[in-house]
């Protein structure tokens, strides 16, 4: 069995998510397996084509698997452009990458590939969780192959960001949040409780650029249009480090405190999305994130982050 944590990023990339997966390619102990993508903050086709183009444009050879495009039961929410710009990377334009998507959908993939690996892979999903409850219901037994899933996604005793109850991810399909948190596996909410705490300057991303001019300067520049958004709610010029700090998360958990309680998530009403801590139900408890400590979070976040260039090199020879 490899040392490495072998990862499946569940993602609709979007700016962090972007942020993210190149942390996630840069970091030596995490081996990413695939990038299944979703709606959410850009619509499936773009999410596809923007992980392919990260991938490609790390020199990272993965799997890159399209998904579903719409929740499992209500309308589709419209995608949060106005958080990450037309085409999910801020300022710039469509990106064109070269390969394709995989022939599978998402959930026959993660089905497949944590059959093949029983007890290694880690899901990570970072946005709504609609292709990993369809996955969950086509085959029940993934829960017993699965090492854990890792979301980032809900408030639990802090309020929401697109409403004041709720997380965006879990807003955009809470019916599919629900199956998620209700079955019998490890889950480990990354919520708002931690991942609001986590931010980083423009001066922060320049360090990321000087330390790898070409990835470092695109996470620099997708970065100034999160900032815009940030100092429009937050009134500070910072980005908010939601995916990456689950991606930590899954290396990193001693940097985090937890408290274990069952979650149920409201699907209905104007407290739609929101996940609620119910220690009477009879669900396994989720591990949810609830203490951080950010200096350390944010400081592995831009070292790991200004080697990414390096290890494309590596990659590349």
């Amino acid at each position: 069995m490899s040392d490495k944590h072998k990862i499946i990023i569940d993602t609709d990339p979007g700016i962090d998510d972007a942020m993210a997966i190149h942390l996630a390619f840069a970091d030596p102990q995490i081996e990413v397996v695939g990038l299944t993508c979703i709606f959410g903050n850009v619509n499936q086709e773009q999410a596809t084509r923007n992980a392919l183009w990260l991938a490609e444009s790390a020199h990272y050879h993965c799997d890159v698997v399209s998904g579903a495009s719409q929740p499992l039961v209500q309308a589709p929410n419209e995608p949060s452009y106005y958080v990450h710009g037309d085409e999910g990377f801020g300022d710039l334009g469509a990106q064109s990458p070269v390969g394709a998507a995989h022939e599978l959908d998402a959930a026959d993939y993660i089905i497949q590939m944590c059959h093949a690996h029983p007890g290694e892979i880690t899901l990570c999903p970072v946005g709504p969780l609609t292709n990993i409850a369809i996955a969950l219901q086509r085959d029940p037994d993934l829960v017993k192959v699965v090492k854990s899933v890792v979301i980032m996604g809900g408030a639990a005793f802090v309020p929401g960001n697109v409403t004041a109850y709720a997380e965006a991810n879990i807003w955009n399909d809470p019916h599919a949040a629900e199956i998620v948190f209700a079955a019998d596996w490890e889950v480990v909410m990354i919520g708002l409780d931690v991942t609001s705490q986590v931010t980083c300057s423009e001066d922060d991303y320049k360090l990321i650029a000087k330390g790898s001019p070409k990835i470092g300067q695109f996470i620099l520049d997708i970065s100034q249009f999160y900032t815009r958004f940030y100092h429009s709610v937050l009134g500070e010029e910072v980005c908010v480090l939601h995916d990456p700090s689950a991606i930590i998360a899954i290396t990193n958990p001693e940097l985090f405190d937890y408290r274990r309680e069952p979650i149920a998530v409201i699907c209905d009403g104007d407290e739609i999305g929101q996940t609620v801590p119910d220690s009477s139900l009879s669900r396994t408890p989720t591990k949810i994130a609830v203490g951080v400590n950010v200096d350390k979070v944010k400081g592995l976040y831009l070292s790991r982050s200004a080697k990414a260039d390096a290890a494309k090199a590596r990659r590349s020879q």
